[in-house]
């Protein structure tokens, strides 16, 4: 080779070596299944990332807890083992108790009442998350959240004893309060739970019913829109500051644009789950008055709880949402 033609050749391998060290790829863990709207909407995301920034960020998906668990996702971000992921923030609720301001029961039940909340709580939950060494990209809620149960009831004393699955400090409180017995149970891990017989019941939107199929161990759902919590995705504040004001400007783009989306597939999934545990077998319906009054009671007693635990901040939230 000459050695103008080997200087050539030495530039081009300089070219492409710098664009393959330009572009960067991020994996994204997520907890729930692949079908799962929160999953899809989050998929949706890392494309319109990819393909906006042509390619210099490609995020690829890890639905069903198969990189990380949904326990184990958000502090997976927080160190960098991961630059973005997705969790449901109340499951960390004991870390501060703004992450359960979305699982007060009862202070919101429907998806107006809780964008008016979130619009409201989302700034002190993106401080929280900050002070976490995590930057807030988007959040979608789940559909109001219902209880199911292996069997008819009509009472919280008819639920004393029963194995709740639990998942964050607002759900295993819930089961103490109404006398059940709280087992700390993952989403991916749901299905195994019911079928051993690890969980025997469980509170969720009729999202994660139908995703796990769960009318092959269980027969009755009630609604009673207790509240609507949110999936919440984040990045390592490291991995975010390393970004170009480019490449963060597509991200923001695309955020919003998944927030949308997903809260019109929230809506839309809502009433098509809970037909397809009509299908399923199980028997669909509004709890009833005397139930609702006795789980209101105990949300009364919840709220309490949480107010207190969540300072200034926390009243300051409620009282601005209920005055507004």
């Amino acid at each position: 080779m000459t050695k103008p033609n080997r200087i050539l050749a030495a530039a081009a391998m300089a070219t492409l070596t710098a664009g393959a060290a330009a572009a960067e790829k991020w994996d994204m863990p997520m907890a729930y299944a692949a079908t799962n709207f929160h999953s899809v909407v989050g998929a949706n995301f890392a494309q319109c990332v990819t393909e906006g920034t042509g390619g210099e960020l490609e995020i690829v998906t890890h639905p069903s807890g198969s990189l990380f668990s949904g326990n184990e996702i958000k502090r997976a971000v927080q160190t960098g083992q991961a630059n973005i992921g997705e969790r449901i923030l109340s499951a960390h609720q004991n870390e501060n108790p703004l992450y359960g301001v979305d699982s007060i029961p009862f202070l919101v039940s429907s998806f107006d009442e809780h964008e008016a909340l979130w619009e409201i709580a989302g700034p002190k939950v993106a401080g929280v998350l900050a002070e976490d060494n995590l930057h807030y990209l988007y959040s979608v809620p789940w559909p109001p959240q219902g209880l199911y149960f292996a069997k008819p009831i009509t009472s919280v004393a008819e639920m004393e004893g029963i194995k709740f699955r639990s998942y964050s400090t607002a759900t295993a409180r819930m089961a103490e309060l109404t006398g059940m017995l709280p087992v700390q149970v993952e989403a991916a891990e749901l299905s195994q739970a019911l079928a051993t017989g690890v969980a025997e019941s469980f509170i969720s939107s009729g999202a994660t019913g139908y995703d796990r199929k769960v009318w092959e161990h269980l027969t009755n759902f009630y609604e009673v829109d207790a509240w609507l919590p949110r999936n919440t995705v984040f990045v390592n504040m490291q991995a975010w500051d390393s970004l170009s004001d480019a490449v963060k400007a597509v991200m923001n783009d695309c955020a919003a644009a998944a927030a949308a989306e997903g809260l019109e597939a929230s809506k839309a999934y809502t009433e098509f789950t809970l037909n397809g545990l009509r299908e399923g077998g199980m028997t669909v319906e509004r709890a009833g008055d005397a139930l609702v009054a006795e789980l209101q009671a105990i949300g009364e007693i919840m709220t309490a709880e949480w107010l207190e635990q969540a300072g200034p901040d926390g009243v300051a939230i409620v009282e601005a949402y209920k005055s507004r």
